[in-house]
C-alpha cells in the first residue's frame, strides 16, 4: 500500500514541473475566470477547460484540494472495508486527475481510466501523470466522454465523482450517479462543502441506496440523513498544504488551506460503518471536550466527555472533524473510562 504523504508531494513537484513557464497575470486571469464558473453553472456540453492555460491555471487552484478531499473520502471507505482492494477504477470528469492521485495514494496498482470532455485537461493530467513516478499513475488511460446523460460506464471496481455534479444538469446529474451505481461495487462522490453541495450529495446517496449500495461513510447508516433540510448541511474539512505556486497562483500568504467537502460513500460489498462519526470541530473546554455526533443509533446528538472518562477524554482532545468515535483501539486496548454518554 502506498502512503499518501509522498503521493501529494509528488503532486506538487509534478505541477511545480509543469507550470513554472506559465506567465503568474495569465495564471492569475485564468484562476479568476474559473473561480466564477465553480460558484455558478456550467452547462454539461460546455468544457470549462478550453486551452493549457485554463488548465495550468486550474490544476495550480484546484488539484491539490480536491487531491485532499478524494483522500479523505478513501481513507473512510479502507477504513469502513480495510480488506477491499480495487483492481480498477474510473474517474468520471477526472480531469487533470486529482482523484487518480489520491485513489493511487491508497492502493497499489488499480487500472485508472480517468473520462472527461476536455481534451486539454486530459493531455496535462497525462503529463502530470508521466512525471510523477507512479507506476498506477502511469499506467493509466486518459479518454475524451461527454458526461452527459448518454454516458455508458464499463464496469469497475470503484468509480470516483468528485466536483463534477455541480456542473451538470438536473438530468445529467440522475443518469451519471444511476450509471456509476450500475458499473461499479463502490462509488465515492465528492462535492463542494456547500449547502448546494450536501444536497446533490444527499441527492446522490438516495439514488445510490436505491440502486441497491449500502452508505459505507461518511455515515454510521444507510437511513435517511437526520438533517432537517434547510436548517444545516453535513460537510468535512482537509487540510491542504500550499507549495510557493499554489500560494502566488491563488494569491494566498498562509502555507496551508482548508478544503470544505461534503462526500458520500457507497458499496455493494459488505462495509462496516462507524458507530458514529464527529460533524463538527470538538470543541475543548476546561476539563471537558463536545463533540457533535451522527450516530448509528440516535442520529445527531452531542457527547461530552470530561476527565472521569480517563483515556476517552485524552482521545476526544486529540480527535477531529470528521473522525470515528469512539476511537479504533492502539494496540488492542480500548480507551478506559465510562461510557460519555451518561453525561447526557
Amino acid at each position: 500500500m502506498n502512503v499518501t504523504l509522498p503521493t501529494a508531494e509528488a503532486l506538487r513537484a509534478a505541477l511545480a514541473g509543469l507550470l513554472d513557464g506559465l506567465p503568474p497575470k495569465q495564471a492569475t486571469q485564468a484562476v479568476d475566470r474559473l473561480i466564477a464558473n465553480y460558484r455558478g453553472t456550467t452547462p454539461t456540453d460546455a468544457p470549462l477547460l478550453r486551452d493549457r492555460s485554463d488548465v495550468a491555471a486550474y490544476a495550480a487552484y484546484r488539484m491539490p484540494a480536491t487531491f485532499e478531499a478524494v483522500r479523505s473520502a478513501l481513507d473512510a471507505l479502507r477504513d469502513a472495508a480495510p480488506d477491499w482492494e480495487p483492481a480498477t477504477h474510473t474517474d468520471v470528469g477526472g480531469g487533470t486527475g486529482a482523484a487518480s492521485w489520491a485513489v493511487a495514494g491508497a492502493w497499489d496498482g488499480p487500472r485508472t481510466t480517468v473520462l472527461d470532455w476536455a481534451e486539454p485537461a486530459l493531455a496535462l493530467g497525462r503529463e502530470l501523470a508521466a512525471a510523477s513516478g507512479i507506476p498506477a499513475l502511469r499506467a493509466a488511460t486518459w479518454q475524451r466522454a461527454r458526461i452527459g446523460e448518454d454516458l455508458a460506464l464499463d464496469a469497475a471496481d470503484l468509480v470516483t465523482v468528485s466536483y463534477v455534479l455541480n456542473e451538470l444538469t438536473p438530468e445529467a446529474r440522475t443518469a451519471l450517479v444511476d450509471a456509476a451505481a450500475r458499473a461499479a461495487q463502490a462509488v465515492v462522490i465528492v462535492e463542494p462543502g456547500t449547502p448546494d453541495g450536501y444536497t446533490r450529495v444527499i441527492e446522490a446517496r438516495d439514488r445510490l441506496i436505491a440502486a441497491g449500495l449500502t452508505v459505507a461513510a461518511p455515515c454510521p447508516h444507510s437511513d435517511a440523513c437526520p438533517i432537517q433540510p434547510g436548517t444545516d448541511w453535513c460537510h468535512f474539512s482537509a487540510r491542504v498544504s500550499r507549495s510557493s505556486l499554489h500560494r502566488r497562483v491563488k494569491g494566498g500568504s498562509l502555507p496551508y488551506e482548508d478544503e470544505k467537502f461534503s462526500y458520500v460513500v457507497a458499496t455493494r460489498f459488505t462495509a462496516r460503518p462507524v458507530d458514529a462519526r464527529i460533524t463538527r470541530r470538538p470543541q475543548i473546554r476546561k476539563g471537558q471536550v463536545l463533540l457533535e455526533l451522527c450516530t448509528r443509533d440516535e442520529a445527531l446528538r452531542r457527547a461530552t466527555v470530561t476527565k472521569r472518562h480517563g483515556g476517552l477524554y485524552r482521545a476526544a482532545r486529540d480527535t477531529d472533524w470528521g473522525d470515528a468515535w469512539p476511537p479504533p483501539p492502539e494496540a488492542g486496548r480500548e480507551p478506559s473510562g465510562p461510557d460519555p454518554r451518561d453525561s447526557l
